[in-house]
Parts: C-alpha cells; sequence; structure tokens
C-alpha cells in the first residue's frame, strides 16, 4: 500500500457511520469526525491538495458547494493560490444571481452562483464533501456552463458507488474514498 493508499485508508477509518439517519435505510457518513482531529483533518487536507493538483487540466478557480464543499474548497484554493467561488443554495448570496434547481436523495434544492464569479472561458475544479446521486455535481457544473466556465474536474472526499453519481457528470471525477 502506498503512503498516498494508506493516508486515504485512515481518513475513511475515522468517518464516523451514523446508521438510520436522516431516515431508516440511509448510512449517514460524518466529514465532521475528521475536522474533531487536527492530525487527521491535516491529513485531509494534504490529499485533498495533492489530488487536486493530479487532475489532468489545471484548475484556475476553485468552487466548493453549500455548505461542506466551502470547507474543503477554501482550504485547497489556499494552497493552490487560486480564488474561491462558492455555491450556495437559494438566497444565500448578494447581488445578481443565476439559479438552478436540482434533485436530491430527499427532494430538491436550488443553487446560486453570483454572476460575476467565473470569468468566461476559465477552468474550474468543484470540490464537495460527498458523490451520491449526483444532482449536487451536475447542478454546479451546469451554473459553471452558463457562465461560460469549462468544469475541468470534480473533488470528492466521499463517494457513495451504488448510488452511481457518476454518470451524471462529463467531466473527470475523483473521490479520496469510496463505500
Amino acid at each position: 500500500m502506498t503512503d498516498h493508499e494508506s493516508k486515504k485508508q485512515l481518513i475513511k477509518d475515522n468517518i464516523q457511520s451514523y446508521p438510520d439517519f436522516p431516515k431508516p435505510g440511509i448510512i449517514f457518513r460524518d466529514i465532521f469526525s475528521i475536522l474533531h482531529k487536527p492530525d487527521l483533518f491535516s491529513v485531509l487536507r494534504e490529499l485533498l491538495t495533492a489530488t487536486a493538483k493530479s487532475f489532468k487540466v489545471k484548475p484556475d478557480v476553485i468552487v466548493g458547494l453549500d455548505s461542506r464543499g466551502f470547507l474543503f474548497g477554501t482550504i485547497v484554493a489556499l494552497d493552490l493560490h487560486l480564488p474561491f467561488v462558492p455555491i450556495r443554495k437559494k438566497g444565500k448570496l448578494p447581488g445578481p444571481v443565476i439559479t438552478t434547481t436540482y434533485t436530491l436523495e430527499y427532494g430538491t434544492s436550488t443553487f446560486e452562483i453570483s454572476t460575476d464569479s467565473i470569468e468566461e472561458g476559465k477552468n474550474v475544479l468543484i470540490i464537495d464533501d460527498l458523490l451520491g446521486t449526483g444532482g449536487t455535481l451536475e447542478a454546479a457544473c451546469h451554473l459553471i456552463t452558463v457562465l461560460g466556465g469549462n468544469t475541468t474536474g470534480c473533488l470528492l472526499v466521499m463517494e457513495l458507488t451504488e448510488l452511481n453519481g457518476r454518470s451524471k457528470l462529463t467531466c473527470p471525477v475523483k473521490s479520496l474514498v469510496q463505500y
């Protein structure tokens, strides 16, 4: 096992699971259990930054998705000396925005992005905590495209492979741990 793989396993082994949350039959994977331990959070940061650098097309902008994507996207953006842009839930951003509505595992939601946040032609790496059914990332990719950006990759801490969310995405996807 490589050092990179052993660090991924360390992260996976320390993500706490909660059966039947938020409803029966769901196993909730809680990334906050990593953030409670600074040594583990540091390993996660190192893995995220290294993986962000490994995409074929280098990003010009890091986008983080509301809300956990803000935690991870900002540290990677800082490490790579790149701008950070949030995609937020409806009604949370000031100024002109564009919106899109998407389907989640538990219903629907609406995302917004500021209209002046991504310049046309810029390469964008999206960072979030979890890939489930893919609806959230698909919506984010759509918003970036509408602004004229190019989504060159999606980086996730966790992926629920049985939900096949990758099938909704046309860009490269990398996840640190899979369930």
